[in-house]
Formats: C-alpha cells, sequence, structure tokens
C-alpha cells in the first residue's frame, strides 16, 4: 500500500500517523489503532453504538460516502452475536445487496460449505461481516476513501462480538485489515493479529475466486485446517 494512500486511509478511521527520528512515518495500522477508531466517538464520524441494534440502525441509514446513492440496502452482518469465530469478507455482491445478507448465492452456499467442513455455521457459531456495507456498482474494488468510511462499522462490529479469531477472506479484506498491499499468497499460513486485543487473524482465498479458479480449494482447505489448528490451541475465555 503506498505511503499517501496508507496516511489517507489512517487518518480518515481516526489513527495516528507517527514520524520517526530518522524522519521515515510509523503508522499503528488499523491492527494496533482499532481502539482509537472505536472509541473516539463523533470524531470518527460515526456515534458511539451500544448496541447491535443501534450499530445496525447507523449502517442502514449511513450516507458517509457516494454508495448509498446507489446500494438497494445496507448489508450490516449474518451469524451469532456471541460466536467467537468473525469472518470478514470484502462488500456486499449484487445478489447480497438485494436481500441485505452478506454471502449469498453460489459464493455464500460455497463458504458455508467451507465452514460446515471445519464445524461452523452462519446461525450458530460463527458471525460474517464484510469491510464494506454498500455494494460498489459493477462489484468493483473498493476504493480507499469509502473503506475508510465504512471501517469505523466493521471495528465497532469487532469491539461488540469480541471474537477470539477472525478469519479474512479474499486479498481485499485481508489488505485492508492488515493495512498492507502484500499479495494474499504472501499473507497466508501465517498468524497475523488484529487491533488492541491481539486477536488472531487467518487469511485465506475468497469462495467467488474459488469458483474460479477451484484448484485452489485444497489450498483454500489447508488454511481452513490452520485456523482450526490456531483456534483449538487458544487459551479458553476467562469466565
Amino acid at each position: 500500500m503506498d505511503l499517501s494512500r496508507r496516511q489517507q486511509y489512517l487518518r480518515a478511521i481516526g489513527v495516528d500517523v507517527w514520524v520517526s527520528r530518522n524522519g521515515s512515518p510509523v503508522a499503528d495500522a488499523v491492527t494496533s489503532g482499532a481502539a482509537a477508531a472505536v472509541q473516539s466517538g463523533p470524531e470518527s464520524g460515526v456515534a458511539a453504538a451500544l448496541t447491535w441494534d443501534s450499530l445496525k440502525r447507523e449502517v442502514l441509514g449511513c450516507t458517509r460516502c457516494p454508495l448509498h446513492k446507489s446500494r438497494t440496502q445496507g448489508v450490516f452482518g449474518v451469524g451469532s452475536r456471541e460466536a467467537q469465530w468473525l469472518v470478514v469478507g470484502e462488500a456486499p455482491g449484487a445478489e447480497e445487496d438485494r436481500r441485505g445478507e452478506p454471502f449469498v448465492g453460489r459464493a455464500g452456499h460455497l463458504l458455508d460449505a467451507m465452514l460446515r467442513a471445519i464445524g461452523l455455521n452462519r446461525s450458530t457459531n460463527v458471525y460474517i461481516a464484510n469491510v464494506l456495507k454498500s455494494r460498489p456498482p459493477g462489484n468493483r474494488d473498493p476504493k480507499p476513501e469509502e473503506v475508510a468510511a465504512c471501517m469505523p462499522f466493521l471495528l465497532q462490529q469487532i469491539q461488540l462480538l469480541r471474537p477470539r479469531l477472525m478469519l479474512a477472506v479474499g486479498r481485499i479484506a485481508a489488505q485492508n485489515l492488515l493495512a498492507t498491499d502484500l499479495p494474499l499468497g504472501r499473507l497466508r499460513g501465517k498468524v497475523h493479529h488484529f487491533g488492541e486485543l491481539n486477536t488472531p487473524l487467518i487469511v485465506t482465498y475468497h469462495p467467488a475466486y474459488l469458483l474460479r479458479t477451484p484448484a485452489d480449494k485444497r489450498k483454500a482447505w489447508e488454511d481452513l485446517k490452520f485456523a482450526h489448528s490456531v483456534f483449538q490451541g487458544l487459551h479458553p475465555p476467562p469466565a
């Protein structure tokens, strides 16, 4: 991610950009600055949301970027609000925009199958959300300013959910959550960490990509097994 884009993105979500003594910018990227964006109240551009319902109302009524003019509806998220797993995708597609739910259609069916293979189900023990809550026209990649407008909503969802493990599906979600421009191939197979809670984050392919490139389904399965093993190795949450 080029420096100017990174700084624009971090400033927009309320993360300070510092300059080191040697003159090079040092930014605590989204992963370490999440708390600042979540807790900064009106200065973050999103009023403090104390409940899931109030946050959902904020999302569905949001006009912070031009995408609200072309969307059918905002797509908030789906799943258990007590889930220990959070799956994060890129943005709603046409079917998601129509139905108001992330990951439906063929890609959604494949994601459900992938999750079931490691004992997860979107209705009982996983929560699914996107970085963007509104569909970009033509399913194009999100613009930096669109991500910056929407990211505080996702950060507040994370604050409410407090997941024990995050699974980023696809390049766009992974790069924006980790504030990097590294290709997905170099992000897979590692335990990253997100936010002030240092939540483990695993990266894998987007199911829409797997539908186009089924040869990589084996790699995705390895990612899921890796994520499951990481989760199994976590200390149990405090009582």
